[in-house]
């Protein structure tokens, strides 16, 4: 018999506090608000303090990513948004867009523009221009997280100057979801974008509520207020400053300084230290979660059995005891009871004699369970965990190799681990289960390959009442539970934390912040 009781550190910290993330339909708003902001009509002018979780390589709207741990607050602020999911209804509604509809089920769409949009240079904003950048994003030269979303887009045509049909490579009635929650969203001038990236940079054209003054890498991201933004009075700030910090304590001490005004968390004991503090803290209802990730692709966990013996030994309350005090929301099932697409189908079920057993069978077998945690900088506290709870067991031995966020490509493109965190976060289910459980999609961090899940999230996708996809979701809820390539443990926070002189305060998809409704009280 053996217990884990090495720890294996490998690479150096980095300062980008991302998760591995499939990122699904959305919702403006907020699930939970606690203490108020300024109540009245919106007032115009003043100058808003933000910091974002990570700074972006670039302004190309293709690289930047639309969700909270990445970019969704600039790429809002300088480009807007065709569309957003809202909160209340689980509907599509339309900014910059006027409709995106299908009436054959989801086959093909016809987007129609607003007439009169222009990009901030002052050239029209038209279906041309569409049709540019989602063909752009299919690109895979351009290291987009949203080419295989624009992928989807079999062929598109230019109807007329407002209106573009889009076919897509199979019915996805959600369509509009995905759509909403990528860099599709965003759409940049195509002779701007031609110009080159140094050029781009310097002068990034969309049509969004504000544009660049200036840029100090590492620094500072200074924003002004488009005068031609076509939802007026909006937006009701004359500037919006943007700068970046990987630390969720050191953003909150940002606002508790009075250093910034509205910053984002994704961390439940900052949620928390913000709520008791006095703060708005505005929380998006996801569904989904984070979760320890076990590769299916190669041994040890190529054998279900040994992935339920892990997944039976972990104490899910203990877990999130450690990572955050508690403070975090357990993942029980996939959906919370607010969803419509709730189930009481429990995800994960703690056993310890179970997985004694087991671990103590595969040790009679000859072969001993052992296998390395990768964890990524931020996700080692879930890793020591883990490798704490499973010291408690013979005849298993967990390491910890601590690596930095540049080998995150070639780890996770070539499955070079045994497990990680990784993440399913959504309030609609489509696009975000079927990227991260479905054998074919190349976002899958565990590469599970299971008939019936592949069939029930096809139906999940392609179904357009909610009783079959409510249905269709339950059974992935029961194979997920029955294959164990995940262990869901905690609901994702997408929480935005705010001085209580911010008012307009709106996210959708994973967390990303709408910016032209802003304003500041006197």
């Amino acid at each position: 018999m053996f217990r884990n009781t090495r720890i294996l550190a490998v690479g150096a910290a980095c300062s980008i506090a991302l998760v591995l993330t499939a990122c699904g339909g959305g919702a403006a708003g907020s699930e939970a608000s606690s203490n108020s902001g300024p109540s009245g009509d919106p007032v115009s002018g003043g100058t808003l303090r933000t910091v974002l979780l990570s700074e972006p390589r670039n302004l190309d709207p293709a690289i930047l990513q639309n969700n909270l741990q990445g970019q969704g607050t600039l790429g809002n602020s300088l480009y807007g948004t065709l569309m957003y999911g809202d909160e209340q209804t689980d509907e599509i509604s339309y900014s910059m867009a006027e409709s995106f509809a299908s009436d054959d089920g989801g086959k093909t769409f016809v987007l129609h523009l607003r007439d009169g949009l222009e990009f901030s240079d002052g050239s029209p904003l038209t279906a041309d221009a569409v049709k540019f950048n989602w063909d752009r994003l299919k690109d895979k030269s351009l290291g987009s997280n949203s080419t295989p979303d624009a992928a989807l887009v079999e062929s598109s045509e230019v109807v007329d100057k407002t209106s573009l049909k889009v076919t897509l490579t199979q019915s996805i009635p959600a369509y509009a979801h995905q759509l909403s929650q990528t860099a599709m969203n965003w759409i940049a001038s195509p002779e701007a974008l031609a110009q080159g990236s140094q050029a781009f940079d310097a002068d990034p054209i969309g049509a969004g509520p504000f544009t660049l003054e200036s840029w100090t890498r590492a620094g500072k991201i200074e924003l002004v207020k488009n005068p031609g933004f076509w939802d007026a009075p909006r937006p009701y700030l004359d500037r919006l400053t943007l700068t970046s910090s990987a630390d969720e304590e050191q953003r909150l001490n940002s606002v508790v300084s009075g250093g910034a005004d509205l910053v984002q968390a994704a961390n439940w004991s900052v949620v928390e230290k913000a709520t008791d503090a006095g703060f708005q803290v505005r929380t998006m209802p996801m569904a989904g979660g984070t979760f320890v990730a076990l590769n299916t692709t190669r041994a040890p966990f190529d054998d279900v059995r040994k992935r339920q013996a892990v997944s039976a030994a972990i104490d899910l309350e203990a877990l999130t005891l450690a990572i955050d005090k508690g403070a975090g929301v357990i993942a029980e099932t996939l959906f919370p009871d607010t969803s419509q697409f709730y189930t009481d189908t429990p995800l994960h079920t703690y056993d310890k004699a179970k997985a004694q057993g087991l671990f103590d069978q595969f040790a009679a077998e000859g072969s001993p369970l052992t296998f390395t945690f990768t964890a990524f900088p931020g996700k080692e506290l879930v890793a020591q965990a883990v490798q704490a709870q499973l010291s408690q067991y013979d005849n298993v031995e967990i390491s910890v190799n601590r690596v930095d966020w540049a080998e995150s490509g070639r780890i996770y493109g070539q499955k070079d681990f045994d497990m990680m965190v990784a993440a399913s976060n959504f309030i609609d289910p489509e696009p975000a289960l079927f990227r991260s459980f479905h054998s074919t999609s190349p976002r899958s961090a565990t590469g599970i390959k299971d008939d019936q899940l592949d069939a029930a999230l096809v139906a999940g996708r392609v179904s357009e009442s909610i009783a079959d996809r409510k249905d269709a979701y339950e059974t992935a809820s029961e194979r997920l539970a029955e294959t164990a390539p995940a262990i869901f443990y905690q609901r994702t926070s997408e929480t935005s934390i705010a001085s209580d002189k911010v008012g307009g305060i709106q996210m959708y998809g994973e967390g990303s912040l709408l910016t032209a409704g802003l304003w500041l009280s006197d």
